[in-house]
């Protein structure tokens, strides 16, 4: 037997070609049979021939019968077809592939460069990004025609920049934290936070943008160098004050305006959509799915209470509507100013009949204009009456509410007796609504509000009142801090001290002025 084969082996190779073949090659391999490299012998060449010969017909008896099983030939090409279509869709995937990793890289290189897409419903026009360089100038807005050369004004990446404005219908996280605080009139009002990145950005856009458009002059609220007390001046002494109140005034306010507006500063469609979608955000749910907390947008996007930008935007926009009032208070005679969403129309003399005219002739503008007039806060004060504009009182002169005031006079003297204990200013911190009401009253009236301003100080000098003092202080940071986190927000802005500027009042405020966020 052959070395290294077995005995089937050995069979199936005679099978393959001949026995005589076989014993030829071994005999040739063993050194029995010479090899004649020059000529090979008679006997040699049959041998081999016939065992070329009985290959041949074994494949042609192979395939024969494999042609004779029609099942198995039609498996055996089904089987081949298959195997090519493989290994097409093998290449055909290997090429996508490829394709994939490229656009994925290009689509890298093309965010670091450029913001291509911010969401859905607000993306359309991000192709655009020529802005109109006159229109900007005429206002000394600076010029910022595409998303790179804003977000290196504002000294932030492309990638901070996409991620402040994206628009998401779903998120896991948010930019505003937002909580709840008493109306005066009833129910509470929601208040949307910025975070401190997105804070940042709208105060840019406030500072380099917004404040560079000069305001109307019926415009007293949020306008720097205005205040309560100059939106009031020019009712002092009327016989008519006429005061009304746009309802919902900042969510009436939606993107798609906020957007136009800057368009119409000369910003291109890239930029505008930009800003606008910094400046705006939709109302939200937060769901708790799987033991993690969604924001599900349940209205479309608008001007949010407590952004910074957002009372610069309102003035801008009612730019117009401030303008049609300045000419329907010149048709009847009557002054005509407005401090954020509170309108006041005052007169003096025979106009004052003219009232009902004026109210119904305001109530289609304001309709035109896309606003609604709160139906429960239109006051009409006559001669004799107490007449007030944004809290103020204007029947001789600037002054405050007496009974207020008297109030007020009556806590500090109580607090110089019993201490804090059981006093309370305010909706919120009394030792800063106290200091919010004294700096109310100075703006108002400057010698008697720096004697309140005196006596409060005093007071809180004192070992006893400041020992008081700082127990409030840790006793509320300290149920801030056991809070839940959904009522931290709601906690921290009763807790921390803010003393209001004369410009004007904290976003989304109610009246009293004093009442501090």
């Amino acid at each position: 037997m052959a070395e290294g084969l077995t005995r089937q082996q050995l069979y199936d190779r005679i099978r393959a070609s001949s026995k005589e073949e076989y014993i030829l090659e071994e005999m040739t391999r063993l050194g029995f049979w010479a090899r004649n490299t020059t000529q090979p012998s008679p006997s040699e060449t049959l041998i081999r021939k016939e065992g070329e010969l009985r290959r041949e017909l074994n494949e042609l008896l192979a395939e024969k019968q494999k042609y004779r099983n029609r099942e198995r030939m039609l498996a055996d090409m089904r089987k081949e077809r298959m195997q090519k279509a493989k290994d097409k869709r093998a290449e055909t995937k290997k090429r996508n592939e490829e394709k994939r990793r490229e656009k994925a890289a290009a689509w890298v290189v093309q965010k670091n460069l450029n913001i291509v897409y911010l969401g859905e419903e607000v993306s359309a026009g991000l192709n655009k990004n020529v802005s109109d360089e006159a229109q900007l100038k005429k206002f000394c807005l600076p010029v910022f025609n595409d998303a790179v050369a804003l977000a290196n004004a504002m000294g932030i990446t492309i990638g901070k920049l996409r991620f402040l404005a994206f628009n998401r219908k779903v998120a896991t996280g948010t930019h505003y934290q937002r909580f709840a605080i008493p109306k005066k009139s009833g129910g509470t009002r929601v208040i949307s936070a910025p975070m401190p990145q997105l804070k940042a950005a709208q105060h840019w856009i406030l500072e380099h943008i917004l404040y560079k458009i000069e305001n109307g002059k019926a415009a007293h609220g949020f306008v720097p160098g205005k205040s309560i007390v100059t939106n009031a001046a020019p009712h002092v002494g009327q016989d008519l004050v006429i005061n009304m109140d746009l309802r919902d005034f900042f969510p009436s306010i939606p993107y798609k305006r906020v957007k136009g507006l800057f368009c119409k500063l000369g910003y291109s469609e890239q930029v505008a959509t930009i800003l606008a979608l910094i400046c705006t955000e939709p109302e939200v749910d937060e769901v708790m799915l799987d033991n993690r907390k969604y924001y599900v947008a349940k209205t479309d996007r608008h001007l949010p209470q407590g952004a910074p930008t957002s009372p610069a935007i309102t003035n801008l926009i009612c730019f117009k509507l401030d303008r049609r009032f300045e000419g329907l208070a010149a048709k009847y005679g009557y002054v005509y100013t407005r401090y954020a969403d509170d309108m006041t129309f005052s007169v003096k003399g025979d106009a004052a009949d003219k009232a009902g005219q004026v109210i119904w002739a305001v109530k289609q503008v304001v309709k035109e204009e896309g606003f609604t007039l709160h139906p429960d806060k239109l006051k009409v004060m006559r001669k004799g009456d107490k007449r007030e504009v944004t809290g103020i009182v204007v029947n001789e002169k600037l002054s405050i509410d007496r009974d207020t005031l008297h109030k007020f006079r009556a806590l500090l003297h109580q607090i110089s007796k019993t201490g804090l204990a059981g006093k309370h200013w305010g909706k919120g911190n009394i030792i800063s609504s106290m200091e919010g009401f004294a700096n109310y009253v100075y703006m108002v009236k400057p010698e008697q509000g720096a004697k309140l301003k005196a006596t409060l100080a005093t007071l809180l000098q004192r070992e006893d009142i400041k020992a008081e003092a700082r127990s409030i202080w840790t006793g509320e940071a300290t149920a801030v801090a056991a809070a839940p986190a959904d009522t931290i927000a709601d906690t921290t802005a009763s807790v921390t001290p803010v003393t209001p500027k004369p410009e004007g009042k904290a976003t989304g405020a109610e009246k009293p002025w004093w009442d501090i966020l």
